[in-house]
């Protein structure tokens, strides 16, 4: 078997975080009879007579003319919505764009955006982009888009207007904390996103740096290997960093877990529908061919990023080191409907390789950095954990909170601490791996 593992099935597509897996990863099976006889039973005819009266008060009487598609839009929106943080309708623009995503491209201004505080925050900007031209930094707030103030509006909504098609124009007003409004006009334009970076700290070491899980990051991460082994470049130990890595397609974090092992489980999911009842297993080959490996994660790290992790630590090909993760452990199918929108819908836990759920937990390093800096701790990053309406863990246990730090990734290497840390622990490695092999001499003689 190739050691790209390929996950295609037959209807819908598979997600861990913010991008979809196309080409489907199973079809939701049918409900059975009993299953069928028990919904129908919780549902009266009353219960659906409520619906229509409240449709029907709304077109009557709300100050303002809605009309009918507008109202069961969001009537069907309330109950995805409802379920947990992560299922949500997506309507046909939105829907494209989660396909975009996955493919590593999008158009819009270039900005990643977080809710907090009922504000829209920028998380990152990339470069280079039209934010990045027009100076629009982290942590900067879009105050307004288009003339229309952010504040009291569906957040979610908001972000959207921010993707158009390429040329077209939006007026933002931006805040820098400290400083006034500033007034933007960008041009939209189809901006790629850049999902791996590579540097080559001390002449020796290789420190790879994945943002998010696109459909070609696992591809990008193997041709970046045989670049290096053809220049001649013997790497004595590699650092993944993932930290803030929100996820993404859920394949290629398997993939590239499946290139680092050479058998065992990687990770497994477990839903209501048998269909969803999935185990993915690594077969042999190693990329590295042994080298020792330190995993650096954060509590930005959240879903691809976390299986990754889960799998390495759990057969203890890596040493993961820094900040308990986000703890988001659940799958989304995005399935198509009928009308060009789709839906994306929880329907699956994943599982580490020793059987661990981390919904809700994290990934717990096995060594543990204290953020050098720390910001107030309302403005904290939010992990899976405060969402509203999470899904609970099956074992539930209490989690130290840690303070968020700054963006350590965004610095430079020779002043971050967690790479210093990871190289230290390379070089230590080294060491006892000398040490062993002495050993390992003696013993023959």
């Amino acid at each position: 078997m190739d050691k790209t593992m390929k996950f295609w099935a037959i209807a819908g597509a598979l997600t861990v975080g913010m991008y979809a897996l196309p080409g489907a990863a199973f079809q939701v099976a049918d409900a059975t009879p009993a299953e069928v006889e028990s919904t129908a039973a919780a549902l009266t005819l009353d219960d659906l007579r409520t619906f229509t009266d409240v449709f029907s008060q709304i077109r009557s009487n709300y100050v303002e003319v809605v009309d009918d598609k507008t109202l069961l839009n969001a009537a069907i929106n309330g109950m995805l919505s409802e379920l947990d943080p992560h299922s949500a309708y997506l309507l046909d623009e939105r829907f494209k764009d989660l396909d975009e995503s996955s493919r590593g491209r999008f158009s819009g201004i270039g900005v990643n955006v977080e809710v907090v505080n009922q504000r829209i925050v920028v998380q990152a900007v990339i470069v280079p982009s039209p934010a990045d031209d027009a100076g629009i930094n982290p942590k900067d707030i879009i105050v307004s888009i288009d003339d229309r103030a952010v504040k009291g509006r569906n957040l979610q909504e908001a972000i959207d207007e921010l993707r158009g098609e390429p040329g077209s124009l939006v007026q933002l007003e931006v805040l820098t904390p400290g400083e006034e409004v500033r007034e933007l006009t960008l041009e939209r334009t189809s901006v790629e996103i850049p999902s791996l970076s590579f540097n080559l700290v001390e002449d020796e070491y290789g420190y790879f740096r994945i943002s998010h899980f696109s459909r070609e990051s696992a591809v990008q991460f193997k041709k970046t290997l045989d670049s290096i082994e053809a220049d001649g470049i013997a790497m004595k130990g590699v650092i993944i960093d993932l930290r803030n890595n929100p996820g993404g397609v859920l394949q290629p974090a398997v993939d590239l877990a499946d290139g680092f092992l050479d058998s065992g489980v990687i990770v497994s999911t477990r839903g209501r529908n048998a269909s969803m009842q999935l185990q993915f297993t690594a077969v042999p080959g190693d990329w590295l061919e042994g080298l020792p490996i330190v995993v650096l994660i954060d509590r930005g790290s959240a879903s691809a990023s976390e299986v990754l992790a889960g799998a390495l630590q759990d057969h203890g090909r890596a040493l993961i080191i820094g900040e308990q993760s986000f703890g988001k452990g659940s799958v989304q199918t995005v399935l198509p409907l009928r009308n060009g929108a789709g839906i994306k819908l929880t329907t699956a836990r994943y599982y580490t390789p020793s059987g661990r759920s981390i919904q809700a937990e994290g990934i717990v390093p096995d060594v543990e950095i204290k953020p050098v800096k720390y910001v107030d701790n309302k403005d904290r990053r939010r992990r899976e954990a405060d969402l509203d309406g999470h899904l609970e863990n099956e074992v539930s246990s209490e989690a130290p909170l840690i303070k968020e730090a700054d963006d350590a990734g965004a610095a430079d290497m020779a002043e971050d601490y967690y790479v210093q840390e990871a190289l230290g622990l390379l070089k230590g490695a080294r060491i006892l791996s000398r040490v062993d092999a002495r050993h390992s001499d003696q013993d023959l003689e």
